[in-house]
C-alpha cells in the first residue's frame, strides 16, 4: 500500500496528540480504502496540503513565547496555516493547521507538549430560589442581595431584560464581535436570570438568589448553543484579563453552563478547558460549572466540570415546592466518578422546570413556544439552570464575607447542605445547596 504517512504520523507522535485529534486525522484516511493503491500517495499529498484542522497547541511550561515564535517559523512553509490567538495564562494557542503543517510541527516543534483538536462545546441544556433557601437571607440586619458582586456568565450572551436593568456591567461577543448585549439563543439570558434576575416584570415572583448583583455577558456560544474549545478558553482568559485590568472592581464569580464529553488524559490538567478554569480559580475567581446532563449513568461528568478545583453543580427536582420532603435528584444530572476516578458533583441545586428570563425571538424562544411563562419568562431544565443558581448563592456569600477565597466558598457550600449529605456522593455530591446554612452569622 502506498501513501499512508498520516497513519504513520499518528502512530509516531500519539503521545503528543489527544484522542479526538488522532481520530480526526485517521478518519481523513478512510476514503482512501475505495481508491486504487497506486493513487493513495497522490490524493493523500493533496489532502495534507488543503485540509484545515482547528487545533489548540500546548507548549512546555515556560516555553510559550519561544514556542509561538518557532511555530510561526515552521508555519511559513505551509499555506492555510496561522495562529489565531494566544492564551497566555495556560501556555497555549489556537491555530489552523493542515495535516502537512501538523506533521512538520510534531517532527520539529521542540517546545510543543501536546496538540488538541479544537472540538465542539455545547450549552448543557436538557430536551429556585426558595428551595435553595436563598430568599431573604438576612445577616446583621441586612438582606443579602449580591449587591457589589460581579458574576460573569460565559454562555450564549445576555438579552437586556427588564429584570436586569442597569446591571449588565459589560459584554463581550467572541462569536460575532458585536458590542451591545444580545442573545440569539436564549440560554445565556435564562442563566443570567437564574443568577440575578430581580423579578421586576413579575412583581418579584421570578427572581434569582442575587437580585442586585452585577453581570458580565461573555458570549462564546452561537445561535444554536454551540462553540469551540478555543472560544470557551478565550472567554475564561478574557475574564482573567478583565480582573488584571480592573483590580479594584473585579469579576468575583464565573458561571459556566456548558461543556463537552470529558477525555481521559493522563491527568486532568492535560485538559485545556480544565487548565483554563483552574487558572481563573487560582486568580481568586469562584468558578461554578455544570456537571452535565448525561445521567443517570455513572462516570458522565462533563469537562471542565471534572476539575477538582471548581464547584461542579448537579441538579435536583424541587417539584415546584419550597418543602424538601418531595425533592429528588434529576434523572438527567450527570453522575460521578469522573473519568479520573474522583468524586463529583460537588453539590446539587434546583434544575428542573426553572422559570427565568426570556430572550424574545431567540433560537430557543422560537423552538419551544409552549415553554413561555407570561410574556417575559420561559421554563428550562438542566444542570445549566442549577449552576447559575449556585453562582447566585456564592454572590450572597461574598457580599457577606468579601475576603473569602474560592476554596473557602466551596467548603462552606459543601459543609452546610440541607439534605442527602450522607447519601451517595457520586450522585448527590455533598448534598443540596442551602444558602441559610452556608452563610454564617
Amino acid at each position: 500500500m502506498f501513501g499512508f504517512s498520516m497513519v504513520q504520523m499518528v502512530r509516531t507522535h500519539a503521545s503528543k496528540l489527544d484522542q479526538p485529534l488522532r481520530e480526526t486525522v485517521l478518519h481523513l484516511y478512510k476514503p482512501f480504502k475505495w481508491t486504487p493503491c497506486f493513487l493513495h500517495r497522490f490524493f493523500e499529498g493533496r489532502l495534507k496540503k488543503k485540509k484545515k484542522l482547528r487545533v489548540i497547541i500546548e507548549f512546555k511550561e515556560g516555553a510559550a513565547e519561544a514556542g509561538i515564535q518557532s511555530t510561526k517559523q515552521l508555519m511559513k512553509k505551509s499555506r492555510k496555516t496561522n495562529i489565531k490567538r494566544h492564551f497566555s495564562h495556560i501556555d497555549c494557542c489556537a491555530a489552523d493547521l493542515t495535516p502537512a503543517a501538523l506533521e512538520e510541527l510534531l517532527a520539529n516543534g521542540e517546545h510543543i507538549r501536546k496538540i488538541y483538536l479544537d472540538r465542539k462545546v455545547h450549552a448543557l441544556l436538557d430536551i429556585a430560589t426558595q428551595a435553595s433557601h436563598a430568599e431573604e437571607v438576612i445577616r446583621n440586619g441586612t438582606t443579602l442581595t449580591g449587591e457589589g458582586i460581579t458574576v460573569a456568565v460565559i454562555d450564549t450572551g445576555i438579552y437586556p431584560h427588564e429584570d436586569l436593568d442597569g446591571r449588565i456591567r459589560d459584554f463581550v461577543d467572541l462569536v460575532k464581535q458585536k458590542t451591545k448585549p444580545y442573545d440569539d439563543n436564549g440560554h445565556g439570558t435564562h442563566c443570567a436570570g437564574d443568577v440575578a434576575g430581580d423579578g421586576a416584570a413579575s412583581d418579584g415572583l421570578y427572581k434569582g438568589p442575587a437580585p442586585k448583583a452585577n453581570l458580565i455577558g461573555v458570549k462564546v456560544l452561537n445561535k444554536q448553543g454551540a462553540g469551540s474549545l478555543s472560544t470557551i478558553i478565550e472567554g475564561v482568559e478574557w475574564c482573567i484579563q478583565f480582573n488584571e485590568d480592573n483590580p479594584d472592581d473585579p469579576i468575583h464569580i464565573i458561571s459556566m453552563s456548558l461543556g463537552g464529553a470529558a477525555q481521559r488524559y493522563d491527568d486532568e490538567q492535560d485538559d485545556p478547558m480544565v487548565r483554563a478554569v483552574n487558572a481563573a480559580w487560582d486568580q481568586g475567581i469562584v468558578v461554578c460549572v455544570a456537571a452535565g446532563n448525561s445521567g443517570p449513568n455513572s462516570q458522565t461528568i462533563a469537562s471542565p466540570a471534572v476539575s477538582q478545583k471548581v464547584i461542579t453543580v448537579g441538579a435536583y427536582d424541587d417539584r415546584n415546592t419550597p418543602e424538601s420532603s418531595d425533592d429528588v435528584v434529576a434523572p438527567f444530572s450527570s453522575r460521578g466518578p469522573t473519568v479520573y476516578g474522583e468524586a463529583k458533583p460537588d453539590i446539587l441545586a434546583p434544575g428542573v422546570n426553572i422559570v427565568s428570563l426570556r430572550s424574545p425571538r431567540s433560537f430557543l424562544d422560537k423552538l419551544d413556544k409552549s415553554s413561555r411563562v407570561d410574556h417575559d419568562y420561559t421554563t428550562l431544565s438542566g444542570t445549566s439552570m442549577a449552576t447559575p443558581i449556585c453562582a447566585g448563592i456564592c454572590a450572597l456569600l461574598l457580599e457577606h464575607s468579601p475576603d473569602l477565597t474560592p476554596d473557602e466558598v466551596k467548603t462552606l457550600l459543601k459543609e452546610n447542605t440541607s439534605k442527602w449529605s450522607v447519601d451517595d456522593p457520586m450522585v448527590y455530591g455533598a448534598g443540596a445547596i442551602d444558602a441559610e446554612k452556608a452563610i454564617k452569622e
